[in-house]
């Protein structure tokens, strides 16, 4: 079998249910919450490194970084180095990437709008002896 054979083989059985399947790898990347906020927070453009960074409360500069090396890296986003003074870097999703964006803002906006109702059951979970 040669090598595109055997990628084309182990492509038609990626199962997520399997433990060395690695869509498994890529699942658990999408669920971090800094991708969803930065997927989501490139969804009008490109954007340089310090818009992201105020937009996205919390996140650490090493997170983020590292965040973004992991989605260029998987091809959901390039990055741009502008040769200027001082140097300017974007970021911007590709078609993979923009693919995602949409779920990704479903998930955030889904999550805002239910935080009431997780936050209730929540309370009541805790609140059983």
């Amino acid at each position: 079998m040669t090598a595109a054979q055997r990628r084309a083989a182990d492509k038609a059985e990626y199962d997520a249910f399997l433990a060395a399947c690695p869509s498994r790898q890529l699942l658990d990347r999408l669920s971090d919450k800094w991708v969803t906020l930065v997927l989501v927070g490139l969804e009008e453009g490109p954007r340089r490194y310090s818009e992201l960074s105020r937009t996205i409360a919390g996140v650490s500069q090493k997170m983020l970084t590292q965040t973004l090396r992991t989605l260029e890296r998987d091809g959901l986003l390039t990055r741009t180095v502008t040769a200027s003074v001082p140097v300017t870097v974007t970021y911007e999703l590709t078609p993979l990437g923009r693919s995602l964006q949409q779920l990704m803002a479903q998930l955030k906006d889904w999550a805002e709008a239910h935080m009431d109702q997780v936050l209730t059951a929540r309370d009541s979970y805790d609140a059983q002896p």
